[in-house]
């Protein structure tokens, strides 16, 4: 059975250290801890002073002063390998985790999920082709010799740099290696990180290459790996579960996303944070559970940033210069039909496309497989349906050879109805407000990916008032902008009421407003 030996690298909150230490070595497993050197000597006495006498702790034999990207964090990784290596014998695994992770699994699942497969368990992709890197820095990681600190000397990093760079000083990675790139999270099998000490003892040329990359702490083990083991032996993913916040920030987890954290495919996840006492108990009593039925899935990021994202509601797409002063035209009517349930809104349009021979066109801005007639290239994309919006619809209008036209939008895309509603031509809102019961927001919440089947209960119960909240709040910003020519069909009105509305909206006569109040399963779902 499978024994990890985990490699701690830990810099702050003694106390936490020391908890996190006893919660993992409890289960019969190993750790190995590395305190940063720039930390108080009383902080590392503490922690000492604690585990001395515990079976299963030992530390690294050198402390180093660590710095972010810098080769420290490559160094304080291998003492602590180094230590756990010739401590535990018995260890079959080693894995890298910071003072800030938690397991979001039982020790008994983990075990059991590493003897499934003899693998090793590290991101590795190729440094230069894959697009891992998003922002700033990529080939001059490399070639350029790096002995600054980008975050605490930047003036003296670029200077560095930009002189290499003129003196056109570039260097070669050593010739029998491909760089590879990835998490520094990883989970390694013994014989791997035995032969990967033993590498480096052989080859100095390439330690030195590492020693002066930047940020080397994503790209050196990733590189040897890959180098020493066959490809078939690598899975190529962290088994640590972490997201990163939309300005590229790791995102912190607090005492309500217990049920999150447990559902994703991982087993441990950073960060937790410092003052998240209650989940890192909770999360400490799961290691040591026992318990291995877990119901998994990867809807993390998704969930995370829709519910992150509420506040953050702004222009969808600003006007471009080319439509401040178009228009759809004065003597034509646009009539927006306004859904969250596009259902509902398509079988409105297509009832009065059959009784008013007005033409229709679904969701063509919230759905990118709604059939729209080709117009030269505009309509290929939803990105530019919505940036050229109004010469789309004027092409529909001549496409079609009227001047009565229908559309349904979602609620969310206030910003249409904007500046639809502003221009010369007559155009008119029919908010369709729905009821929403629990059931159809858990279906809504699986087709856009923010839950699964398999997604626990708790999480989804969690997510259903913010769903209904963000439904109601699209409702009530539409309703703000106070529109001049803004018209609402309700579900729980009676056909008479709503009969009455069509007409006016449609400016139809009674009868025919009551025949498209009573299309058949009109608000069904």
């Amino acid at each position: 059975m499978a024994k990890i030996a985990f490699i701690l690298l830990c810099h702050k909150n003694p106390d936490a250290v020391i908890r996190q230490a006893e919660r993992l070595t409890a289960t019969g497993d190993y750790v190995a801890i590395h305190f940063d050197a720039r930390a108080p000597a009383e902080a590392f006495a503490r922690i000492r002073d604690a585990l001395k006498d515990r079976p299963g702790v030992t530390f690294a034999t050198k402390r180093v002063k660590c710095g972010w990207g810098e080769w420290s964090l490559v160094r304080a990784s291998l003492n602590g390998l180094e230590a756990a290596v010739e401590a535990f014998p018995r260890a079959t695994h080693f894995y890298m985790l910071s003072g800030d992770c938690a397991a979001v699994k039982s020790a008994d699942y983990a075990h059991a999920f590493l003897d499934r497969a003899d693998v090793d368990h590290i991101e590795s992709f190729d440094f230069l082709a894959s697009d891992w890197i998003k922002t700033g820095l990529k080939r001059e990681r490399l070639i350029y010799r790096h002995v600054f600190n980008e975050r605490t000397q930047k003036r003296l990093f670029y200077a560095m740099m930009n002189l290499q760079r003129r003196l056109k000083l570039e260097r070669r990675v050593p010739s029998d290696i491909q760089v590879m790139i990835g998490s520094q999270w990883w989970c390694l099998r013994r014989r791997t990180v035995e032969a990967v000490l033993d590498f480096i003892k052989t080859r100095p040329d390439v330690v030195r290459f590492f020693r002066t990359t930047w940020i080397p702490d994503e790209t050196f083990f990733q590189t040897l790996v890959r180098h020493l083991v066959p490809d078939r032996e690598i899975v190529s993913r962290s088994l640590t579960f972490k997201m990163f916040s939309d300005y590229g920030m790791p995102v912190t987890f607090y005492n309500d996303q217990y049920d999150l954290l447990i559902s994703q495919d991982y087993l441990f996840a950073r960060k937790i944070s410092p003052e998240a006492r209650g989940l890192e108990e909770r999360l400490g009593a799961l290691w040591m559970s026992g318990h291995k039925d877990f119901t998994v899935s990867q809807e993390g990021p998704r969930l995370y940033a829709f519910l992150t994202g509420r506040g953050r509601i702004g222009r969808r797409f600003g006007t471009r210069f080319w439509e401040r002063e178009s228009t759809l035209g004065p003597d034509r009517e646009l009539f927006m039909l306004v859904c969250k349930k596009w259902h509902v809104a398509k079988r409105m349009l297509h009832a009065a496309e059959d009784r008013l021979q007005v033409r229709g066109v679904e969701y063509l801005f919230d759905e990118a497989t709604c059939p729209v007639p080709h117009l030269g290239g505009i309509e290929r994309t939803l990105e530019k349906r919505n940036r050229h919006r109004r010469a789309l619809l004027r092409m529909l209008f001549d496409y079609y050879d009227t001047d009565r036209l229908m559309i349904c939008l979602d609620p969310a895309n206030i910003d249409l109805m904007r500046d639809f509603m502003s221009d010369r031509a007559n155009a008119r809102i029919l908010e369709l407000q729905c009821v929403f019961d629990d059931q159809y927001l858990v279906g809504h919440a699986r087709r856009v990916g923010l839950a699964t089947e398999r997604t626990p209960d708790e999480v989804i119960q969690r997510m259903l008032p913010t769903l209904r909240h963000e439904f109601a709040d699209q409702s009530v910003r539409i309703r703000e902008a106070e529109f001049q020519h803004h018209w609402r069909l309700r579900e729980d009105r009676g056909p008479g009421e709503n009969a009455a509305v069509l007409s006016d909206y449609f400016n139809v006569d009674a009868e025919t407003g009551y025949a498209l109040a009573e299309t058949p399963y009109l608000f069904a779902d």
